[in-house]
């Protein structure tokens, strides 16, 4: 089976939330999900200083949905909610 790259956008409750907090909580999630890999987290200005953090990590397409790993990343303490904004199979 091939790889995927999955982006996924996750919104803190407010400006004040601890984004860095939010991030080591998510890798360690996302690690136990889909492995050791290659990772890249950004914050994205949203509005009024809200920030989105938003995560691009590769998994192996036969774990199938990340509706699990969605489930796990809305149970972190000061995230309002997770989407996946893109998943695309990788090449060579």
């Amino acid at each position: 089976m091939a790889n995927v790259v999955v982006s996924l956008k996750i919104m803190p409750t407010s400006p004040e939330t601890d984004l860095h907090k939010i991030e080591a909580d998510a890798k360690k999630k996302i690690i136990d999900f889909a492995g050791e890999g290659d990772m890249k987290v950004e914050q994205e200005p949203v509005a009024f200083g809200l920030k989105s953090l938003n995560m691009i990590f590769v998994m192996d397409e036969s774990k199938g949905s990340t509706e699990p790993l969605e489930d796990s990343l809305s149970a972190i303490e000061g995230v309002n909610s997770v989407e996946v904004t893109d998943v695309r199979r990788t090449i060579g």
